[in-house]
């Protein structure tokens, strides 16, 4: 835990509590080597949120930028929760596209080792692989034109590492493409064993056409279901206002709007609303960004009336100077 002196800004020692009293906490230091398991992991002593400042005070000279929140907010680990795969796969994929140049060289070599840990676990697990690749095909458009406009724009470290990484993407994209999905060996209950206003249930909670179409594939049943019109507008209603999907009407053979066109056609024009499990948090009272479940020091006398959910989006908006 932090020691937090009288002025909560400071960031102080990390302190560890021993069986001989509280100890500083300083990394490989051999006080804290004694065989123990709970003091093996050095990690779990590393605060898991960061203060974000945009400017020089007394007490704290520069600021916070982008590559400092991404090595500190420990998203290595966070990959691994479910709630939050989503959520950091869209973080690096909106760093891909504009904010590659803008990490420095530890950072940019984090973002590649948690990529790297990513394509593993979809590898293994089979699980999203269709976020996957659309984070891959913009970080190669971006690398083949930093690496095309080498000279004209910052680019860390030799040009030579990011050709070997632009084609280790290469490679990941070609196995994602061959990766062939196994099949589940079960016994019991299957999607194809429940009643249809079941099956219906479970596609009206999908927030993501596609997760709409490739469920539509697994049975002829619920091909059916997945072409259902009033699905398909309920979801334009879900992410779009009425005036905006007004302007893009499009009518079917038979005369009537075509749903399902609409909402892949509103998609180029309008963001659609994103749905996460976790996501991370900034205190307004603290200037702090953090994973909740960790939380942080605050000295709010009422922390959770200062809490606010930050999108990838609004991670990267904190450090626009």
């Amino acid at each position: 835990m932090p020691f937090l002196g009288q002025d909560w800004r400071s960031p102080g020692w990390r302190w560890v509590k021993t069986e001989d009293g509280w100890k500083r906490c300083e990394l490989f230091s051999p006080a804290l080597e004694d065989g123990n398991n709970q003091l093996n992991d050095i990690s779990f002593y590393r605060e898991k949120w960061i203060y974000v400042h945009k400017e020089s005070t007394r007490e704290r000279h520069g600021y916070c930028t982008l590559g400092e929140a991404f090595n500190r907010l420990d998203f290595s680990s966070a990959i691994q929760d479910i709630r939050r795969f989503n959520y950091v796969v869209k973080l690096l994929q909106l760093i891909a596209k504009s904010q590659l140049t803008s990490l420095s060289g530890a950072a940019q070599k984090n973002y590649f080792n948690i990529l790297d840990k990513i394509v593993r676990k979809v590898m293994e697990d089979q699980y999203n692989p269709r976020l996957i690749k659309d984070l891959l095909q913009d970080l190669s458009s971006t690398l083949r034109i930093l690496i095309r406009g080498v000279g004209k724009s910052v680019l860390v470290g030799n040009i030579n590492i990011w050709i070997c990484r632009l084609e280790t993407i290469l490679l990941w994209q070609q196995q994602l493409k061959n990766l062939q999905m196994n099949k589940q060996v079960n016994n019991g209950l299957t999607l194809s064993d429940l009643p249809v206003h079941m099956l219906n249930n479970i596609l009206y909670r999908f927030s993501d056409g596609w997760d709409i179409i490739t469920l539509g594939q697994v049975t002829p049943t619920l091909y059916m279901l997945s072409e259902d019109r009033q699905l398909w507008k309920k979801l334009c209603q879900y992410h779009f206002a009425e005036k905006q999907f007004c302007r893009h009407l499009i009518p079917s053979e038979k005369g009537h709007i075509d749903w399902k066109l609409m909402y892949f056609a509103l998609q180029k024009y309008y963001p659609i609303k994103e749905q996460y499990g976790d996501t991370l948090h900034f205190c307004r009272h603290c200037s702090i960004l953090f994973w909740k479940d960790t939380g942080h020091p605050c000295t709010a006398s009422d922390p959770n009336t200062c809490l606010m959910p930050v999108s990838p989006q609004h991670f990267i908006d904190l450090f626009k100077f």
